[in-house]
This record gives structure tokens, sequence and C-alpha cells, in this order.
């Protein structure tokens, strides 16, 4: 019997002590947890218990090189309600399908939907919002932001770009500087309880947003204005379908306009007037990229005449010709099997270089691409930087489309020779031409976009290269007399 009691009483001995050292271990970690991990479960418990509202950030400006202000920002407002604020929902109904020009059914649905916080609508004209707010009707949250607003409308459309409905940039300049423009956004945080709903005692508390830089460009307004008028004019002569213009510095690359009519309305970009009724999403998608789409660089064209000035810079750089060569022109010139004619039927006759050049005189200029070869000839599409993009700082640059060397033969180096059967872009064009009259330096076409730092001094935002002696200063000089004889 004694026996019996002594052994458990061990066993209630042992017992004890375990409970002791679990007890103890349970202490340990317990002031573990609380010391050295409070933060952790802290940032835990904050994330369980608190919600976040996105502040938009005032997104920077764009401005032309005078200071005028190109894209700017309008305030806006987001009008939400949250569930267990609201003391009169069918008041709020009434009031913000009125304001709001929304149907009751699609309000009253938000208004008695139990969440934290439910948006009812964005992009609220300022005034709305001030009117919504007055009401002071419980429950109803108006949040101040910013939505993209273009002074000029249409002007310069395909190179400014626009924004979504998040402020994000969707083409143009807006997009290629998004993570200049764009700024850091700001936050609202409220409290909520176990469900997730917001609590009307916890207080807010706000983390301001950033605005984005402004970005200033080398686009003069007056300058694209100008050229806009004369584009629309040209069109209407000549009942154009598109009609492009670029007006670049030969020397540094910078633009100073850039257009491609028709152009369409920045503060309305998805408005397609007449051709966007009763076509499917898919087609309206596509008549929307049309829309868009900036011709000077996101097509290709046959550059016609416009290109006899590579053609003459090639020959005076291989030494195949001179100033005073003589040509004759009949109207036409036979290679192998084809009768290629000038576009002056009659033919312009006896001819110095400089008179075919003026007379843009398609024979001699065949005579130039068959005096240096086919295979020179495409060395110096490498040499001019044609068969790789200007590098333009827009997006969606195209690239020139041109015949395989193996397969370039007399009849296509002739038709190539007076910018027919290849395609570039005009900004290439453009580039290529000021890179061989500016004394012969390949520049990078660029609207010369620059932002200011905390000191007020300029920060360039865009870095590109300059190739030097695509063409000799001789070759250079001379072309530029010949272009200044044509003009």
């Amino acid at each position: 019997m004694q026996k019996n009691k002594t052994f458990h009483r061990n066993k209630i001995v042992a017992f004890f002590f375990g409970c002791v050292v679990l007890m103890c271990m349970l202490m340990v970690r317990l002031g573990y947890l609380m010391v050295n991990c409070s933060e952790y479960y802290m940032e835990k418990a904050q994330q369980l218990h608190e919600r976040e509202r996105m502040i938009k950030a005032a997104r920077g400006r764009i401005l032309d090189a005078n200071g005028t202000v190109l894209a700017d920002n309008k305030t806006v407002c987001t009008v939400s309600v949250i569930h267990n604020q609201i003391r009169e929902p069918d008041e709020i109904v009434e009031v913000l399908s009125r304001e709001l020009d929304l149907s009751e059914e699609y309000v009253r649905k938000r208004v008695q939907k139990y969440s934290s916080i439910e948006k009812i609508k964005s992009n609220v004209e300022k005034e709305t919002g001030d009117r919504i707010r007055s009401y002071d009707l419980a429950g109803v949250k108006v949040d101040e932001d910013y939505k993209r607003y273009y002074p000029y409308d249409t002007l310069a459309s395909k190179v400014l770009g626009f924004t979504g409905g998040d402020n994000q940039g969707i083409i143009g300049l807006e997009v290629k500087y998004e993570e200049v423009l764009k700024g850091t956004e700001g936050t609202i945080l409220t409290v909520t309880d176990a469900r997730g709903v917001e609590l009307a005692t916890g207080g807010e508390e706000r983390v301001e947003p950033i605005p984005g830089k402004d970005l200033y460009i080398s686009m003069d307004r007056n300058i694209q204005s100008y050229a806009t008028q004369l584009a629309r004019q040209v069109m209407e002569t000549k009942e154009a379908e598109r009609v492009s213009i670029i007006v670049i510095n030969p020397r540094n690359g910078e633009l100073y306009a850039m257009v491609d009519v028709p152009e369409f309305d920045l503060n309305h970009p998805y408005d397609l007037g007449e051709a966007g009724e009763g076509v499917s999403e898919e087609q309206k998608q596509e008549l929307l990229n049309q829309m868009w789409r900036n011709g000077c660089i996101n097509d290709t064209y046959e550059p016609g005449s416009t290109f006899k000035i590579i053609t003459t810079a090639a020959a005076f750089e291989e030494g195949v010709v001179s100033l005073k060569d003589r040509f004759h022109c009949p109207g036409y010139k036979i290679v192998e099997d084809r009768k290629i004619r000038c576009h002056k039927v009659g033919g312009h006759g006896a001819e110095d270089f400089a008179q075919g050049i003026m007379n843009s005189c398609n024979p001699v200029f065949i005579e130039l691409g068959l005096r240096l070869g086919s295979e020179k000839y495409y060395s110096y599409f490498k040499q001019f930087g044609l068969l790789q993009k200007t590098n333009v700082d827009l997006p969606g640059e195209a690239a020139t489309i041109m015949h395989n060397p193996k397969n370039i033969g007399q009849v296509e180096l002739a038709t190539i020779s007076f910018g027919q059967s290849f395609q570039i872009t005009p900004v290439q064009l453009a580039t290529t031409v000021s890179s061989i009259i500016n004394g012969g330096n390949r520049v990078t076409p660029h609207f010369g976009a620059y932002v200011t730092d905390e000191k007020g001094k300029k920060v360039k935002t865009f870095k590109y290269e300059t190739t030097e002696g695509i063409v000799s200063e001789k070759t250079s000089e001379t072309v530029r007399m010949l272009l200044e004889k044509v003009v």
C-alpha cells in the first residue's frame, strides 16, 4: 500500500514539475514575442484593421519652349459611400442619382452593399462634388483628385498623347515620360472593424501625395499651330486623307513641331463621332487606334523625290558625280528591260547636275544610282543610319522597309535612287536630311525634354547620341548649296 502511495506521489511531482517547465517555456516565448516581435505583430494588427484609400498625385504639366502649358490638371472628385455610417439611405440614393446622373437602381445597389467603402463615381466635376458635400450626408465621402486637361484640345494630340481613367499615360509623350510625370500617390488610412467595415469614430490618417515633375519640351506652340493650319489647307486642297509636317533643328535634332492631320480632341480621346456608331467593340478599338496613330513615326511610306537628297549625298561622297557633269533627259531611261519615265513626259533635255536636282529629274538620279552600284548604295544606307530607327522620344516608331541586298538588281537600284520601291518614316527622312546638311553628324530627333530639380536647375530626361562624320563637310556644304538653289 505504501509503495502505491509513493508511486502516485512521484507521478504527481513529475507532472507538477512538467507543468512548471511548460509554463516557463510559454512565458519565455510570450516574452520573446512581446519584446522582439512586437513591431511585426503590431503592423499585422494595423493591416487587419486599417483600409487605404488612394489620393491621386497631381500629374506634372507639359510646357512648350516658351513656357506655355500644353497639358495641365483639373481638380475632380470621387464620390463613395461607407455602409455603416449611412443614416438616411433613401435620401442618399435620391441625391446621388440626381447629382451624378445615375439610375436609382445603380446607386441603391452600392449604398446597400455591406463593404468598407463603395465607390459610386469618379472623375466628377468639382462643382458637382462640392454640391454633394454641402448636403452633409452621413456616410457619403467626396475625395478630390485630378484629371488631365489639355487647354488647346486637338493641338499636337498625337505628340502629347493622353491619360486614362487612372491618370496613366496612354500614348505619346504622356506614356514616354510616365515615370517623370506621374508623381507618387498619397493615402487615407481609416480604422475598420473585424468585418472590414470603416468605423466612424476611428479617425483618419493621411499620407499626402507627391506631385509629378513638370516636363519642358522643345515644341513651340506657335510653330505647331501654324504648321497645323498649313497641313489642313493642303489636306483640303489636295483632298488628301492625311498630311504630316515635321519642323526640326538640323543641328541638334530638336523638334519644334510635329503635325499629322486629322488630329483628335485630347479632352475626348474616345469620341469617334458618327464613325463609332453601330460598330462592334473590336471595330471601335481599331478605329481608335487608327485615330491615335502618329503617321510621322508609326507609318512608313515611299519618300519619292525627297529621297533624291540622300542619293545626291552618296554620289558626291563616293565621287561618282560632280557639278560639271552633263546629263540628257528624253523623258525616260531604259534599265535592262524596263522603261522608267521621268515626271516630265517630254523630258528636260540637256542639263547639268544642279539643273537636274532643281528639275527633280528621274533619269539623272537613276544614272547616279547605277554609277554607285547596289552594294555601294546599300552601304550608304547603313552609313547614313537609314537601316536603324531614329530613337525619337515617342513610342511606336516603325523601322525602314528595304529590299534584301541580294535582291537589289539594276531595276530595283534605279527605283530606289529616286525614292521608290522601299519605305521609311517621315521622321527618318527628316533626321537623315538634317544629318547630311548639318556638316555630317547623325542627330537623334527629340523634343528636348527636361525637368527642373529642387534648385531649379534644368535636368535632361532624354539622353541621346550624335554620330559624327556620316558624310564629309565638303559633301554637306555641296548638298546645302544645291538645296538652296532648289528653293
